[in-house]
């Protein structure tokens, strides 16, 4: 198991691959003002999709970006 360091570098890596440093620093910002229960938003996120449709969706993604 990565510690909570590496989780939290490799997490704000993540972030600045699609966000300036400003938009990722906003984005935690949001998330810290924000009553976010990630579980709950995930959940309802994909609620109309099955297992198969998020897994065909991620790996077609994955391929584009090849």
């Amino acid at each position: 198991m990565r510690t909570d360091t590496i989780i939290m570098y490799e997490g704000m890596r993540a972030l600045r691959e699609k966000l300036d440093i400003v938009e990722a620093e906003k984005f935690i910002s949001l998330i810290l003002r924000e009553n976010f229960d990630y579980t709950e938003w995930q959940r309802d996120l994909w609620k109309d999709k099955t297992v198969d449709e998020i897994f065909y969706a991620a790996k077609n993604y994955d391929d584009e970006k090849i």
